[in-house]
């Protein structure tokens, strides 16, 4: 095959440029480049690509946008989307709805991109080639139908050409360095490929005929089951691995899985099981270095503050009225870079599973009441009428406390922070059998309904328009939190009427009343 044809769009022209450079440099001559989604698409009206690689920011329609619409028009062809870090997780919730090849994040290896841009060509390329060869089962199938007194001669012929295309994909699928594994809705091995094997550490033998679950482990859910659950649309595992019996060692892997025969009642599946033990590493690496530098920020932050809190006290000595303002904001700065610090820590923490919960048993309206009265003072300021609708307070729950309080706090001060002066914020605490449900309403501006789902994501700032100026961590650190429970936050909003931020902790509540337990 050929070099083949590369569309690239992305709306910032230094991009394009370098993407330019880079492929000429490589030897792609039929590479095409665009600035612009909408004349990007209307180039593959009439030109087949082999590969499309698409930003995911970009105005009028964004990179995800723009892929379906591509895999509309050829579904076969390898997709890449890139990314920056923290659009890494939204990359990652659509890649069944688009069937991306690869994401990769910005700034990236030009040797990494460059092997994924030939691996998703040749991919393209086998994909094409695969659909033209059940085309033309299909074809055969009806000439033996119209052609039965040729029946010996016709099926001699396909024969042979089916003999020579399973040759070459029987010598791709042997010589891929990804494991290639068939399988059942049931998840039962049909055939595997040397990778595979190796990977899993046993031979195709013992492999036919059992489980996929016996061998590949996953923190959320089982194969068998996620192919169950399976549309006609392509899956991606992550978060799986393999214990592997030779090496003794336990192989962190991606798992995609696209149905082979769509038209069929029953369903097989072709999984490529890749091993991403570098890119763990190499995530670790980075996230390590995060924490380390933002807990090594803790103590100059601390002393900082300090420091301006002994001058703003008067104890070495008087201060004019500049003196003060200058010094006072000083120390709001620092506050406020200590903030941050803390709660990238915080973060950190639970996407490493590295904090453990310390659950007891407290009074939750008293920690409500609690946190009501702390920030009692902020909603007077603005003349909010903030108030606890709640028909109990002798309610005690088994949770972290700390953690619990966290999240109250975040979505009780956001939720005075984003109402207009004069406004209403109401919390509303109610228990079902064991279950308790929080609630903070208010009647600001709302939210947009495409906003929503992205409020719980990491750096997510406000609505897409408006931003706010914190980190975009409060509501991301809520939901971790809420999921470390076992329990379920979610938003509901409705445009220039109001908010309400909900959590549900489910078989939590150990004592309704003195005394007596549920």
């Amino acid at each position: 095959m050929d070099k083949g044809k590369i569309v690239v769009v992305d709306d910032e022209k230094i991009v394009t440029s370098a993407f330019k450079a880079l492929l000429k440099v490589e030897g792609f001559s039929d590479a095409h480049f665009f600035n612009s989604p909408i004349e990007a698409l209307n180039f593959l009206k009439e030109n087949q690509p082999d590969l499309v690689i698409s930003d995911f920011l970009m105005p009028d329609m964004n990179g995800l946008e723009f892929l379906k619409e591509v895999k509309k028009l050829y579904p076969e062809v390898s997709k890449i989307l890139l990314t920056g870090y923290a659009d890494k997780e939204n990359a990652i919730k659509a890649i069944n709805e688009i069937g991306l090849y690869r994401y990769i994040e910005k700034p990236w290896n030009n040797d990494d991109l460059i092997i994924n841009i030939k691996n998703g060509i040749e991919r393209s390329y086998l994909l094409s080639e695969l659909r033209a060869k059940i085309e033309e089962l299909e074809a055969a199938k009806k000439e033996l139908e119209n052609y039965s007194h040729n029946l010996e001669q016709i099926v001699a012929e396909r024969t042979a050409d089916l003999r020579q295309s399973n040759a070459k994909l029987e010598g791709i699928v042997n010589y891929c360095a990804d494991g290639i594994v068939i399988l059942n809705e049931d998840g039962i091995i049909e055939q595997v490929n040397p990778a595979c094997e190796t990977l899993i550490g046993h031979v195709s033998n013992k492999l036919v005929n059992s489980s996929i679950d016996d061998y590949l482990f996953g923190k959320k859910t089982f194969v068998s089951k996620a192919l169950h659950q399976a549309d006609d649309n392509d899956i991606l595992l992550r978060d799986f691995f393999i214990k592997n019996p030779l090496s003794n060692s336990e192989i962190p892997i991606e798992v995609s899985f696209a149905r082979i025969n769509p038209d069929d009642k029953f369903k097989r599946f072709v999984g490529v099981i890749r091993n991403v033990t570098e890119q763990k590493k190499a995530d670790k690496l980075r996230d390590d270095f995060i924490a380390t530098l933002t807990h090594d920020l803790r103590t100059p932050l601390l002393a900082a503050i300090q420091t301006l809190t002994f001058f703003l006290n008067g104890a070495l000595g008087n201060l004019d009225e500049k003196q003060t303002l200058l010094l006072s904001t000083m120390q709001k700065s620092n506050e406020d870079l200590l903030g941050l610090v803390n709660a990238l820590l915080e973060v950190y923490k639970y996407d490493a599973d590295k904090l453990t919960l310390t659950k007891t048993n407290f009074n939750i309206y008293n920690l409500v009441k609690q946190v009501y009265d702390e920030l009692m003072p902020l909603a007077k300021s603005k003349n909010i009428d903030f108030s606890i609708d709640c028909g109990f307070n002798d309610v005690e729950i088994n949770a972290d406390r700390s953690e619990l309080r966290r999240v109250i706090c975040n979505l009780c001060g956001n939720a005075i922070n984003y109402t207009q002066e004069g406004g209403k914020v109401v919390i509303t605490l109610k228990t079902e059998a064991k279950d308790l449900i929080f609630s903070v309403s208010d009647n600001g501006s709302g939210i947009p309904q495409e906003d929503i789902p992205n409020m719980f994501q990491r750096f997510s700032q406000g609505t897409s328009k408006k931003r706010s100026t914190g980190t975009g961590l409060g509501l991301y650190l809520s939901r971790q939190i809420i999921e470390s429970h076992g329990g379920k936050i979610w938003l509901e909003s409705v445009l220039n009427k109001g908010s309400e931020f909900s959590f549900l902790l489910t078989d939590t509540v150990v004592r309704e009343k003195e005394g007596s337990l549920v």
